[in-house]
C-alpha cells in the first residue's frame, strides 16, 4: 500500500530525481523526471507534486494509486451499509410500535407596538420617496395607532398633506409635532415639501404662535368629536379620549376641560 504522506515528502526532497514516482509504480515517469533533472524542469515538479499530494484527498489518492485497497474498502460500506438497510426493513417487524404524541409548534408572539409602528414608519417613507403620498399617509395614520406621539411621524405627515396641498391637516400634524417636542424652527421654515403650507395666509399666525395652532383648531373638523357630544359627561368622555389617543397634550386637556365645566 502506497502512502500519500511519504509521496509527499518524496516529492519535496528527491522529487527531481523522479523517486515518487518509482515509488507511485509509474518507472516511466520516473525516468522522465530523472532525465529532465539536467534542465531543471523537474525540481519545478517535484514541488508542484508535493504540494498535490499533502492536499490530495485520501480517497482520491487510494482511487489513483492504491486502486485495490480502495475496492476493498467500497465493499466493506457496501457491506454495512447493505447490512444498515436490512435492519431497517426488519426492525418494525420486531419492535412494538407505540404513538409519539405530537408536539404543538411554539405559537409565534404577535409583533410588539414599537415593531410595529417602526414597520410603519419605514413603509410610509418608502412611498413618500416613490411620490405615493397617499399611500405614505396611509402607513404613517396606522404607525400613529402604535405610537400617537411620534414626533417624527407626525413631521412626516404635514410634509405629506402639504404635497397634497390639505393645509388643514398639514397644520394639525405640524403643531403636534412641535407640542411633543420638535424644536426645528428651521426646518420648518426651510423644508421644500411645506412650501405649499408657508404660502397660505394662516401660516403667518401659526408661525407667530411658536408654530401652534389657536386651541379651538388643535383638531381636524372632521375629527371634532367634542361639537357633537349630547351632554357634558358625554363630552368629558370624549375629550379623555382624545388625550388617551395623544391628540391633545395635558395642557390642552385642561384648558378643553375648564372650558366644558365654565
Amino acid at each position: 500500500m502506497r502512502d500519500k504522506t511519504a509521496a509527499g515528502f518524496l516529492a519535496l526532497f528527491t522529487g527531481y530525481l523522479g523517486v515518487h514516482r518509482f515509488y507511485l509504480g509509474q518507472v516511466g515517469m520516473g525516468i522522465l523526471y530523472f532525465l529532465l533533472m539536467f534542465t531543471g524542469i523537474s525540481f519545478v515538479l517535484g514541488i508542484i507534486d508535493a504540494i498535490v499530494f499533502f492536499t490530495m484527498d485520501q480517497d482520491r489518492f487510494d482511487i489513483k494509486y492504491n486502486p485495490q485497497l480502495f475496492e476493498r474498502k467500497m465493499d466493506v460500506d457496501f457491506y454495512r451499509n447493505t447490512h444498515n438497510y436490512r435492519e431497517q426493513r426488519q426492525a418494525p417487524q420486531r419492535r412494538e410500535t407505540t404513538p409519539q404524541p405530537q408536539q404543538s409548534r411554539p405559537k409565534q408572539a404577535p409583533p410588539s407596538r414599537e415593531k410595529q409602528n417602526a414597520t410603519l414608519k419605514t413603509s410610509g417613507v418608502e412611498k413618500y420617496k416613490d411620490f405615493d403620498y397617499e399611500g405614505a399617509i396611509a402607513d404613517f395614520e396606522k404607525a400613529l395607532e402604535a405610537n400617537p406621539r411620534d414626533v417624527a411621524v407626525h413631521f412626516n405627515l404635514a410634509c405629506a398633506y402639504s404635497l397634497m396641498e390639505n393645509t388643514e391637516k398639514s397644520l394639525f400634524h405640524l403643531d403636534k409635532a412641535v407640542g411633543f417636542g420638535f424644536s426645528d424652527a428651521k426646518r420648518i421654515k426651510e423644508h421644500d415639501a411645506l412650501a405649499f403650507v408657508r404660502v397660505q395666509p394662516q401660516f403667518e399666525t401659526f408661525e407667530q404662535n411658536g408654530f401652534r395652532l389657536a386651541p379651538q383648531l388643535a383638531e381636524p373638523k372632521a375629527d371634532d368629536l367634542l361639537s357633537t357630544a349630547p351632554n357634558l359627561l358625554e363630552q368629558l368622555k370624549r375629550l379623555g379620549e382624545l388625550r388617551e389617543r395623544g391628540l391633545l397634550t395635558e395642557d390642552e386637556f385642561s384648558m378643553q376641560k375648564k372650558k366644558l365645566l365654565g
